[in-house]
């Protein structure tokens, strides 16, 4: 099977494993190049600029050459790939759960920028307002125990509707590995049991920070 598209890729990031994972789970081929983000910032070289100037990661170059940059369109675009799993994973024709699904990946890009650079800063030392993004990552987590609480109280499980869809895979990573910024998961059930139903799904991988099932029992 030849490869869908080549990833570069950094294992230590949250939306970098955002497509490892969901790849994983579509049983989709990819290669993968390592860039050496932290200490050697390699996503700030001329070569990773050239094909990203924003100097962020991960980038996806597909088979036909087309560049994507941001996690979300990378996501999309597996997603519409999924053969008959697309309108599960994306369900854009569907005038109710289109529009949650876009909002779960709204919020995904959040706690990117609210966890994720706590964790940053607490992991990598790096030079961001790490006490900002902490508190405002406390938000999104209470902000997502209730969006999450009531879907459960509804029956439902996942983010949106009652299969697991790109909205769940792009708020995963960060909640995952909240703990690294020193946010726990203590006092939010809700996110516990929508974290144990992600992990349980076929296909799962793991990445440092984020562990297998059965490791946690």
């Amino acid at each position: 099977m030849s490869a869908a598209f080549t990833l570069h890729d950094y294992v230590l990031s949250g939306n970098c494993y955002k497509i490892r994972l969901f790849a994983a789970l579509l049983g989709m081929d990819y290669d993968s190049i390592a860039v050496d983000f932290y200490p050697g910032f390699e996503h700030r070289s001329e070569t990773m600029l050239a094909l990203n100037p924003a100097g962020t990661l991960p980038v996806m170059v597909t088979a036909e050459g087309e560049v994507l940059t941001e996690t979300n369109a990378m996501l999309v675009w597996m997603a519409l790939r999924a053969g008959e799993a697309a309108s599960q994973w994306f369900p854009a024709t569907d005038l109710d759960l289109g529009p949650r699904v876009q909002q779960g990946l709204a919020f995904g890009a959040g706690l990117t920028n609210s966890i994720g650079l706590a964790r940053l800063s607490s992991m990598l030392d790096w030079p961001t307002d790490g006490e900002r993004a902490s508190k405002t990552g406390w938000g999104h987590l209470r902000a997502l125990e209730l969006h999450l609480t009531d879907r459960q109280l509804e029956g439902g499980l996942w983010w949106a509707g009652a299969h697991p869809t790109v909205a769940d895979i792009a708020c995963f990573p960060y909640v995952a590995l909240s703990p690294d910024a020193g946010l726990s998961h203590d006092g939010f059930p809700a996110i516990r049991r929508w974290l144990y139903a992600v992990r349980s799904l076929p296909g799962f991988v793991t990445m440092p920070g984020i562990h297998a099932l059965h490791e946690l029992r």
